[in-house]
């Protein structure tokens, strides 16, 4: 997974060229989905072990809609020297709203936009 980040984001990247938001709207939302994505091949699996990512988008009346969903065990974040930890909360400062559902089998960021930007 986490050699076709860079890919996710590119292809993230070039959809959102195609809805006419502002450059700086755009920014924030293949950053915070990157974000997303990054946690889940960081965090979702085990011991390095592969496994899926599903990276949704979609703008639909006026809202934008990016879902980042892993098939991984959710792990409470351990506390850090103030250096990592960071991306739930980059997550939900770039968003206009975010939540996160952590299930027995998988976490799902949800990460939404209004239009206007």
């Amino acid at each position: 997974m986490a050699d076709r980040l860079p890919e996710l984001r590119g292809a993230l990247a070039d959809w959102l060229g195609t809805l006419g938001l502002s450059e700086e709207r755009q920014e924030d939302v293949v950053l915070a989905g990157y974000e997303a994505m990054a946690n889940s091949a960081e965090h979702a699996y085990r011991d390095g072990e592969a496994g899926a990512v599903d990276v949704r988008a979609e703008a639909l009346n006026g809202r934008l809609t990016v879902t980042v969903t892993d098939y991984g065990e959710w792990r409470t974040p351990a506390a850090t020297n103030g250096l990592r930890g960071r991306g739930l909360r980059l997550i939900d400062s770039l968003a206009d709203h975010s939540a996160q559902v952590h299930r027995e089998d998988g976490t799902t960021v949800t990460m939404t936009w209004l239009s206007g930007g």
